[in-house]
């Protein structure tokens, strides 16, 4: 049967089929550890929980209207501008099912076939494939370590062509965990108004932050910044809400309405207990927040030590988020078992087999000398994984 070209063009997220088969081994009983998670491994707030259950007992239970409810648009539009600097209407807003549909609703509403969108190595792993999907052409940008993986001005002279539409930046940023500061977002800004680009920033990790930093949304930056950003957000990782699926977008009113008129046909809208919850969790309190930025911290406190004692492997420590970017590429063109080690991603092919750990291979983020770790788990979890990393390595030294 002749299948979509396009779907077959798109390549399958690498980070859920490394955690799918972590799932799979453990399912058999295999004593698996995993580094693979891209959520909080909290529970959903007990406030966040309750209002759920209000919710379905006052019959909030029926459609809403494709964009979402007008009383989460304004709780969303008070958030921005208490947080973030940001006087958005709500008809600026759009609620989605996660922040991915976000990005999938903000790239069909602005790409043209064959339009380009400037995306920095390492980036998530869903950019390129969400881009392609609208019909545009992802452009990736070399960035360096000694920037820390960061876009820097010449980075995207080098990129930017005729054919782009448009930026997009992550910060805090999956994979490195670095943030952008104020005087480097105020380059990126005045980037895209040279070339008159549309600017998409990704800040769904804003809240989970470290070491006194402070998160800056390049849209509050100026006017003409504000007019020509996409401001991506969701309660996913700051409320523990991640299979909630609920994210939500800001944009102009132009960009407003295509995005709501896409949802409409592809969705509707997003679950409507979910709305309902993520009131509660945008305007009640910040206790479990707080503790769980405190511990995710405490976590990437041991990792940074432990994995900066292991030999032949270096580290990008993260200002935010809760992965760890490890260098090892020190170990490839090497043989273990009769096994070769080329890449990221036999490296964490043989680590999974020999030593039962999951990690994500750098190559599916555009940066393979490196793996991922998530310290989205356990102390426990956390230190038995690492030992078994190092022995791993003492292995095939």
């Amino acid at each position: 049967m002749n299948l979509s070209k396009k779907a077959g063009n798109i390549s399958p997220s690498i980070t859920l089929s490394i955690t799918a088969k972590a799932n799979e081994l453990k399912a058999q009983g295999v004593d698996v550890v995993s580094f693979g998670a891209g959520e909080p491994d909290f529970n959903t707030p007990q406030n966040i929980i309750n209002a759920a259950i209000k919710a379905m007992q006052d019959g909030k239970t029926k459609y809403t209207p494709a964009g979402g409810i007008l009383e989460l648009k304004k709780t969303i539009c008070k958030k921005f501008k208490e947080d973030n600097g940001l006087d958005y209407t709500t008809d600026q807003i759009t609620i989605s099912t996660g922040a991915k549909q976000c990005l999938a609703n903000v790239f069909m509403a602005i790409l043209n076939p064959g339009d380009e969108i400037l995306i920095p190595i390492p980036y998530w792993v869903s950019y390129p494939e969400l881009v392609k999907l609208a019909d545009g052409v992802p452009v990736f940008v070399e960035t360096l370590k000694e920037n820390n993986y960061k876009y820097t001005i010449e980075d995207l002279e080098k990129a930017v062509s005729d054919k782009t539409k448009a930026i997009l930046i992550n910060s805090p940023n999956n994979p490195t965990g670095t943030i952008y500061n104020r005087e480097e977002l105020i380059e990126i800004a005045e980037f895209a108004k040279k070339h008159d680009l549309l600017i998409i920033s990704d800040e769904i990790y804003e809240k989970l932050i470290y070491d006194g930093e402070k998160h800056i949304s390049i849209a509050s930056l100026s006017e003409d910044a504000f007019e020509r950003t996409v401001v991506i957000n969701g309660v996913s990782k700051t409320y523990a809400m991640t299979g909630w699926r609920l994210g939500y977008m800001a944009a102009s009113k132009e960009i407003t309405k295509l995005m709501t008129s896409i949802q409409s046909h592809m969705t509707s809208n997003v679950n409507t207990i979910a709305q309902y919850a993520a009131i509660e969790a945008l305007n009640g309190p910040i206790e479990d927040l707080n503790t769980m930025v405190k511990e995710f911290e405490r976590r990437r406190n041991f990792m940074v030590d432990r994995l900066g004692k292991i030999d032949g492997v270096s580290i990008i420590k993260p200002s935010g988020a809760f992965y760890i970017m490890v260098n090892i590429s020190s170990y490839f063109n090497t043989t273990f078992k009769g096994e070769e080690i080329k890449n990221s991603l036999d490296f964490s092919r043989v680590l999974l087999d020999e030593e039962k750990v999951a990690v994500i291979p750098g190559a599916g983020f555009g940066l393979d000398e490196y793996i991922r770790l998530s310290y989205a788990t356990s102390m426990d979890i956390i230190e038995t994984g690492i030992d078994r990393i190092a022995m791993f390595i003492n292995k095939i030294k």
